[in-house]
């Protein structure tokens, strides 16, 4: 397990502050990080992956603070599945994902059967092994979605940061990302993501509610006072309900 801690983080992006004083820690299991447009989900997605750079305040990685990683040791430690992937289109399914396995290998290794089995799992797990031979631009979007997370598992890094894994997924793919995740947490790695949709969220061990730059909420997913700062922060146009043992978003058309 991978924690994250994060400590009176401020980012400013040209006149927004993005995010303002955010402290939080992460540890084990599946984190979703939820809010409104602009809340700063992203922003604090990149800076946790050390792609933003925060203009005050600390990230640390199990306690070493992320400034004294090495590029190669983040690579190892952190598995980063931007919003919107990207990679040549002209890449087959197979050497997409076999990117993945690059800070282990360098530009020049030569793959083990290892490296070669986890390029197969994370296929396989992402479902996308029936058309490994397919080049990137003959997918759908949804296609070239498990694609990349396929690329982001072949890593295997403890921490996996997922900015929005569920765009272009259909609701079948979307409940095996769900059990994929929860597979993930069980062998051990810890997982961060931004959601919008909020029912699947909730499905999440852990939200953190963001608005505006700040947090204003984080805890199980299943604590009604979160409930209530989640339907707080979207302006009660929401309602969260208990249905069958799980809780879901409805839009409240009576507000």
């Amino acid at each position: 397990m991978t924690g994250v801690q994060i400590e009176a983080v401020s980012v400013a992006l040209g006149s927004t502050r993005a995010l303002q004083e955010v402290s939080v820690e992460l540890g084990a299991g599946w984190t979703a990080v939820v809010g409104p447009n602009g809340a700063g989900k992203s922003t604090l997605l990149r800076v946790i992956a050390g792609l933003e750079k925060p203009h005050s305040g600390a990230v640390r990685i199990d306690g070493r603070h992320l400034d004294t990683l090495s590029d190669l040791e983040r690579a190892l430690q952190i598995a980063w599945l931007a919003q919107q992937g990207t990679a040549t289109g002209e890449l087959t399914v197979r050497e997409v994902v076999h990117l993945g396995r690059l800070a282990r290998l360098g530009l020049f290794g030569a793959a083990t059967p290892g490296d070669e089995a986890k390029v197969e799992q994370a296929m396989a797990d992402a479902e996308c092994t029936a058309w490994q031979g397919r080049r990137l631009h003959e997918l759908s979007g949804g296609e070239r979605q498990r694609v990349f997370l396929a690329r982001v598992l072949a890593v295997g890094a403890p921490l996996l940061l997922l900015d929005e894994p569920t765009t272009h997924l259909d609701p079948p793919h979307q409940i095996a990302l769900v059990r994929l995740l929860r597979r993930q947490v069980q062998e051990g790695v810890a997982v961060v993501s931004v959601l919008h949709d909020l029912s699947l969220a909730l499905l999440a061990d852990r939200l953190v509610v963001m608005d505006r730059g700040r947090i204003h909420a984080s805890g199980p997913s299943d604590s009604v006072e979160l409930h209530r700062k989640l339907v707080e922060v979207f302006g009660g146009a929401i309602r969260v309900e208990n249905l069958a043992g799980r809780w879901i978003v409805i839009p409240n058309l009576d507000g």
